[in-house]
C-alpha cells in the first residue's frame, strides 16, 4: 500500500517546520491529525427512511469507507422522533484513508465551492477544527444526477494539539485554505 503525498509531506516538511516554530525537542511532541469525522444530521429522515440509505451511500462514496447511521438517544414527540430512530450518518477516518480524504478535500472539494474565499480560522479551544459544508455535491465522487436532496455535513479534524495556536499551525502547514 503506497503512502499518500500528504503523509510524506507531514513527515518530511510539517514536523520539522512545527518543531522549529514551537521549539519541540522531540518528534513525538509535534501535533498530528488523529482522525477526521464526517457527520451529517438528517432530521427529515424521520418521515422518509430512504433518505438515510441515500446518505449512507453518498458518505461511503465520499470517504471511501462504510458510513453508519446515527440513532436518536431519546423520544421527542414534537419532532415525531422515537428512541433509536436513524437521524444521521457518520464516518470516522484514520490512517491512510484520512490523509487521502484530507488531500481530496483541500485540493479538489473546497475549491469547487461557489464564491470560495477560504475557511473560517476558528478552532474549538483544544486544537480541533470543525468545518461545515452546505452542499455534498462539491465532492467529485457524488453523481449530481443521482442526488435527491442537497444536504450539508460537518467535517471535524481531531488533532493531538494542546492549544488552538498549535492546531492552527498544523492545519495551515497541511494547506487548509484559511481566510486571511
Amino acid at each position: 500500500m503506497e503512502t499518500t503525498t500528504l503523509k510524506n509531506q507531514y513527515k518530511e516538511q510539517i514536523i520539522p517546520a512545527l518543531q522549529k516554530q514551537f521549539g519541540y525537542t522531540s518528534v513525538m511532541q509535534v501535533p498530528k491529525i488523529e482522525k477526521i469525522v464526517l457527520n451529517q444530521g438528517l432530521g427529515d429522515a424521520v418521515a422518509d427512511k430512504k433518505i438515510i440509505d441515500q446518505a449512507i451511500e453518498e458518505m461511503t462514496a465520499i470517504s471511501g469507507q462504510k458510513a453508519v447511521a446515527t440513532l436518536s438517544k431519546k423520544d421527542i414527540s414534537n419532532f415525531r422522533l422515537r428512541k433509536k430512530m436513524p437521524i444521521g450518518v457518520r464516518v470516522t477516518l484514520r490512517g491512510t484513508r484520512m490523509y487521502e480524504f484530507l488531500e481530496r478535500l483541500i485540493r479538489v472539494a473546497l475549491p469547487r465551492i461557489r464564491d470560495f474565499k477560504g475557511i473560517e480560522s476558528k478552532l474549538d479551544g483544544r486544537g480541533n477544527y470543525t468545518l461545515g459544508i452546505k452542499e455534498q455535491i462539491i465532492f467529485p465522487e457524488i453523481n449530481i444526477e443521482k442526488v435527491a436532496k442537497i444536504s450539508g455535513m460537518n467535517i471535524t479534524l481531531v488533532t493531538t494539539a494542546k492549544t488552538d495556536e498549535e492546531g492552527f499551525a498544523l492545519l495551515k502547514e497541511f494547506g487548509l485554505p484559511f481566510k486571511k
